[in-house]
């Protein structure tokens, strides 16, 4: 075939083959561009069904009108030759990408969603691929190309017995004769069990998922050493997980072996591959901190119940050792030992009115005259956090006037002008 003129198409080279034609890079000499020609082998142009089944293609790819479907350019028969004329696609297939590992998981949403969004055109015009692989999928630098409908089945058509010729597979490893159409390691359940009525856009769904797995791991969703226990695998075992846990989610919802508890559109699943997408480029929220106002707010209680509890805690020591005797019961109008009025009752002792006072000024003296004695461990605590917290009130409140002073006209409130004359 090369050097070979198909029409006013010049073939340059072979690129490759498949069950269903042989494809060849070629020229167009009346455009003057690089095109890609499917042509229907000669020892199945001799055959009705093939033949039948390659204008299907055309008819099929020339109703879909998608930037990551392969656009179809023109159909021609000459000498005996059945041709399809398509878009030249320059770029590796998925399988030869993954021959050498997994792709990196942003590669793998996008090209997972415009997949996905390619079934889904594919699906709404009616057309199940039915052998959705890595090795029909081109990658280019414009993103993933979605190739190869020779196997593909209209809606109308869902009714119609398979011909013998109908149930080859599709060239790949593990498929012989006699089997379904599809590439084993990607068939649904119910290609596999060849429950042909059952065939529809779940089963490229299915397929779907075992090629995002693929590309998430390096690895087939379902291995196996003879056709017998891949076959297996999939009628039984789910595939390992992948990562992250939204997207083995997804991939597991795609491989679920009942049609009905799969992904029932291409769409939907396009919009939660684009939703994880969406979801793992945004930062992760922190909790919210509060605000130096809220702050400033809470610290001065905060102080205010410690420094209480200090004074509660270490004021009847220290007026107990500022007296001559707990239970003693001066005159009411006399001042006690310390310089203040000690009212503690016998049945109480150490209770004084005058706490705060007492911690305030009468610990120092307390502390004279016990010659000198510190009693920092006991109630000078109270006394210093008692100091700590007044001040801090005042430095707040003196902040907050000068706010409301900032906010308000000059002829404002009165009260926020003397707390910021204060301050």
């Amino acid at each position: 075939m090369i050097g070979r003129r198909l029409g006013h198409y010049e073939i340059v080279e072979k690129l490759g083959e498949g069950g269903m034609g042989e494809v060849y890079q070629a020229r167009d000499t009346r455009l003057g561009r690089t095109v890609a020609i499917k042509v229907l082998p000669s020892h199945l142009a001799s055959r009705p069904e093939s033949r039948e089944r390659f204008e299907r293609e055309a008819r099929i790819i020339g109703g879909l009108n998608h930037p990551h479907i392969c656009t179809l350019y023109d159909v021609g028969h000459e000498d005996g030759t059945d041709y399809l004329v398509m878009e030249h696609i320059e770029g590796p297939t998925l399988a030869a990408r993954l021959s050498k590992g997994p792709l990196p998981l942003e590669q793998v949403l996008e090209y997972a969603i415009e997949i996905s969004d390619a079934l889904d055109k594919a699906h709404r015009k009616g057309i199940t691929h039915r052998d959705l692989k890595p090795g029909n999928i081109l990658l280019t630098k414009s993103g993933a190309k979605l190739l190869d409908f020779g196997v593909a089945k209209l809606r109308e058509e869902a009714g119609r017995k398979e011909s013998p010729e109908d149930e080859r597979p599709t060239a790949g490893p593990l498929t012989s004769e006699g089997m379904i159409l599809g590439t084993l390691h990607y068939m649904a359940p119910e290609q596999v069990e060849g429950r042909i009525d059952d065939i529809d856009g779940r089963t490229d769904i299915f397929a779907f998922g075992a090629v995002v797995h693929e590309m998430a791991t390096g690895r087939k969703a379902f291995e196996g050493s003879s056709q017998a226990s891949v076959i297996a695998k999939i009628l039984q075992h789910d595939p390992p997980p992948v990562a992250p846990p939204s997207l083995d989610h997804l991939v597991r919802t795609c491989l679920a072996k009942d049609p009905e508890a799969r992904w029932q559109s291409a769409g939907d699943l396009c919009r939660q591959l684009r939703w994880i997408k969406e979801s793992g480029s945004k930062p992760e929220k922190l909790p919210a901190q509060p605000s130096r106002r809220v702050a400033l707010r809470i610290v001065p209680w905060v102080v205010a119940v410690i420094g209480r509890l200090a004074v509660e805690t270490n004021s009847d020591a220290a007026c107990q050792s500022s007296c001559d005797h707990p239970t003693a019961r001066p005159a009411a109008d006399g001042p006690g030992p310390a310089g203040h009025r000690h009212l503690a009752r016998r049945q109480e002792p150490g209770l004084c009115r005058y706490r705060q006072q007492f911690a305030a000024a009468a610990l120092p003296a307390a502390s004279r005259e016990s010659g000198g004695k510190s009693h920092r461990g006991d109630g000078g605590r109270g006394v210093a956090v008692l100091f700590a917290w007044r001040r801090l009130g005042r430095l707040l409140r003196g902040r907050k006037a000068e706010e409301g002073f900032r906010e308000r006209r000059p002829g404002g409130d009165r009260r926020q002008r003397g707390l910021f004359r204060r301050g």
